[in-house]
């Protein structure tokens, strides 16, 4: 098992030497940690930067140090990975923190729509339907123009707005599709993620439908439990593999 997507006391995981003795006693053969950050300079990434405390542009350095530590104690590969949270406003600022930090990898997400977390639940629950429409109409956009953007190895969770019921189900069959074909065409990987596989979402990403979609157009996908605490990684990381078995998916390697 290779999971290119945990996370550490850099972002809001558990700490990073608990992380990787779990993923090693799990027999993992690689643990990419991918922390949250956010480097933009507008003023709503800023403040979600300040509350949430994902200042991995300043202590990336550190964190690579420990990795470069523990990877001497452990029996399995460490990778050095970050994931960014995209818009297509901050491209300039997310290519030049990644050319100038050069990670092993790096994952991009879409967590926010209007400035809002997409599992806020109250928030998007109160929008008529065709505004909740509008949202996942530019949830899509916004997570085509990722993929088009090459700044990125990995795609994180493809289909997040299947977490919150008030967006759950609205994703179409057509959406799917533009997404498979950005994804055929560009170098970035979606990833199978269990973030909310064995918990109250109870899937993994990409829904089923969606997998489908993706492999009917070639597209190659990698594997993320997106475990923040040290018991997350051996349920999600075999919750993982019986879906590659299921779907018949041999997946890649991204370093």
């Amino acid at each position: 098992m290779a999971d290119y997507h945990a996370h550490s006391n850099y972002s809001d995981g558990r700490f990073l030497w608990s992380m990787a003795r779990a993923a090693d006693a799990a027999g993992f053969e690689a643990l990419g940690f991918a922390d949250h950050c956010t480097v933009s300079d507008r003023e709503g990434p800023r403040r979600t930067r300040a509350r949430m405390g994902y200042n991995l542009d300043r202590t990336y350095e550190r964190r690579r140090e420990a990795i470069d530590a523990f990877g001497e104690r452990f029996d399995l590969s460490l990778y050095d990975a970050v994931e960014m949270d995209y818009d297509p406003r901050d491209e300039a600022e997310i290519g030049a923190f990644l050319a100038d930090a050069d990670f092993d990898y790096a994952v991009g997400s879409v967590h926010y729509l209007d400035g809002v977390n997409v599992h806020f639940e109250s928030h998007f629950a109160a929008k008529s339907e065709a505004e909740r429409r509008d949202l996942v109409a530019r949830y899509v956009d916004r997570l085509v123009a990722l993929v088009d953007s090459g700044l990125f190895d990995v795609a994180a969770h493809p289909d997040l707005l299947e977490r919150n019921p008030a967006f759950r189900g609205l994703l179409s069959h057509d959406d799917y599709v533009r997404v498979a074909e950005a994804f055929r065409d560009s170098p970035t990987v979606p990833e199978i993620n269990a973030g909310r596989a064995l918990d109250d979402y109870g899937d993994v990403h990409p829904t089923g439908e969606f997998l489908d979609v993706l492999l009917d157009h070639d597209v190659s996908l990698t594997l993320g439990t997106d475990s923040h605490a040290p018991d997350e990684l051996e349920p999600r990381a075999q919750e993982l593999m019986r879906v590659a078995d299921e779907y018949g998916i041999d997946p890649v390697r991204v370093v």
